[in-house]
């Protein structure tokens, strides 16, 4: 059986995830849980980025930018939905940041529905 990546580190952050479902259900906007799973991560004491901006570029020359939900320790994208499911652009949006930023685990989540779904996705760029 393969290593889990960050093994400890996404339980953690996972576990957050559920609590956050668990207290608030699933009928807000995405920024009440972005707020809420800001505020965990802080009492969890876990180093991270909130809506960091990150440059697109082709051939060295920006063409663009983007904003990562969450970035945790430096090592995972969190990427936070309220969508009635996953379409494949949501799981390409994750991969995108993770190649683009040379990280190598992504966790998508959906508050929508009425159990938290999530996904955990691997940069095989990774380096």
């Amino acid at each position: 059986m393969p290593e889990i990546v960050n093994k400890e580190l996404s339980f953690k952050i996972v576990g957050i995830l559920f609590s956050v479902h668990s207290q608030l259900g699933n009928r807000y906007q995405e920024k009440y849980y972005q707020r809420a799973v800001e505020e965990a991560l802080r009492q969890e004491k876990l180093n991270f980025k909130k809506e960091l901006q990150v440059d697109l570029k082709y051939n060295d020359k920006k063409i663009g930018k983007y904003f990562i939900d969450f970035l945790i320790e430096n090592l995972i994208v969190l990427e936070l939905k309220t969508v009635e499911k996953f379409t494949p652009k949501d799981f390409s949006q994750v991969l995108a940041y993770l190649v683009a930023n040379n990280i190598e685990l992504g966790i998508l989540a959906n508050f929508r529905d009425d159990r938290l779904s999530y996904r955990r996705i691997l940069n095989s760029k990774f380096k």
